[in-house]
């Protein structure tokens, strides 16, 4: 071996060193001191990347197990019952983040109490052209129009059905539907999904407020909401006499909806056929207003995070008005600390959910949220959190 070879070797030797040693110390950081890796290294690195490929790879990522299990035990007071589920937190991550149901085990181990995967369609489709997903950090929010992308029903159910639902640990699972693009009678899609996951969801969400989808915000109205859940209420009565089985139904609503709007939404729910047992609130928002960052405001799409949470916060505060508090709600929209869930509990929410908190500061937010709120329901004197649901809304007539 010549002179040169040997020295060309002992590079690679020592680079093979160094990089090893990396990875190494890297490993040991992260493991050490998760929090502080996350804000010095990977929160940096991650908003380098373009959101879409920083999604995919969280997703990954948290597949699996790359960040470590949550190390927190809720304590008593962040307690909540949803139907007849008693959940240790009320902490959930709402749908859009989890869309193919490739990452519940892992995000129940972040500390999600539930874990809501979608919008799936029966088809698979591509959805909207990228690039479809724009940070604006700014305002702490995304605007995205993904558009139902979804690998369909079949996909989904294979990787949902092979969980060991013990690995869930009194999590709940539930799954949110969606319409093909093309398909021309929406509720024949929804009642798709009601059949395929019926032996696998704890909660279906009934998702027509998504404003990236063609005439699918349109279901909202009096009518067509009407038709559409009166035959997705058909199919579920069908199945309970079939296998005894009838998981809640959620719907999820926009945050743009008048109050009008609103009250004819409750007319439809509160009866039968077409009633519901929940609502989730909200959706994203099409509403520009309140945006500091403008560079991309002009981006078709919902906008999420902060510029969401008072929107989202006083349209739950007016459903809990309308329903008398007598349907449970799911709040959604800008939580990024105890006090953002604590106002939406207070507004009427018995759980929230969170997703662009997970976008900007990673899994730590999620003990941090649930660390907060805790804090805060001792403070007033609340032993659980359906003790503090809607405290700040004073019920009476609606005008």
């Amino acid at each position: 071996m010549s002179n040169k070879q040997k020295a060309i070797k002992k590079i690679k030797s020592l680079c093979y060193v160094t990089l090893g040693g990396t990875i190494v110390y890297q490993f040991i950081y992260m493991k050490k001191d998760f929090k502080g890796y996350y804000e010095n290294v990977l929160q940096p690195v991650s908003q380098k990347i373009s959101p879409e490929w920083a999604h995919k790879i969280g997703v990954t990522a948290i597949k699996y197990g790359v960040f470590p299990p949550e190390n927190y035990d809720d304590p008593s007071v962040l307690r909540t019952k949803l139907f007849n589920y008693s959940l240790n937190n009320p902490i959930g991550i709402a749908a859009g983040f989890d869309k193919h149901g490739d990452a519940v085990i892992g995000l129940r181990n972040l500390g999600f109490s539930m874990v809501e995967v979608g919008s799936v369609t029966p088809e698979p489709q591509p959805g909207n052209p990228k690039p479809r997903v724009f940070r604006l950090p700014e305002d702490k929010a995304v605007i995205n129009r993904y558009g139902f992308n979804s690998v369909g029903h079949d996909k989904v159910y294979k990787r949902i059905h092979n969980i060991d639902k013990a690995l869930l640990d009194k999590g709940l699972l539930g799954i949110n539907l969606g319409k093909n693009k093309t398909t021309e009678h929406a509720k024949e899609d929804y009642v798709l999904g009601i059949k395929k996951f019926s032996d696998v969801a704890d909660y279906f969400v009934i998702n027509i407020s998504s404003p990236n989808t063609p005439g699918l915000r349109s279901l909202q109205k009096k009518e067509e909401l009407q038709d559409l859940l009166t035959a997705v209420n058909s199919a579920r009565e069908a199945i309970y006499t079939f296998n005894g089985r009838k998981q809640p139904l959620f719907l999820k609503l926009a945050p743009d909806l008048t109050v009008e709007e609103m009250k004819d939404v409750v007319s439809v729910i509160t009866k039968k056929p077409s009633n519901v047992d929940g609502l989730i609130i909200s959706n994203t928002t099409i509403d520009r207003s309140s945006l500091v960052n403008q560079e991309f405001s002009h981006e078709d799409g919902g906008l999420s995070g902060k510029p969401l949470a008072n929107k989202s916060t006083e349209m739950i505060k007016t459903m809990y008005k309308l329903t008398k508090g007598k349907i449970p709600i799911i709040g959604v929209g800008g939580i990024f600390s105890g006090q953002d869930a604590y106002e939406k509990i207070l507004a009427g929410a018995s759980a929230v959910q969170i997703y662009t908190a997970l976008i900007y500061f990673g899994p730590p937010v999620v003990t941090k949220i649930k660390t907060e709120l805790a804090e805060l329901l001792e403070r007033d004197g609340y032993k659980s959190v359906n003790e503090a649901v809607g405290k700040g809304v004073k019920l009476g007539y609606f005008f």
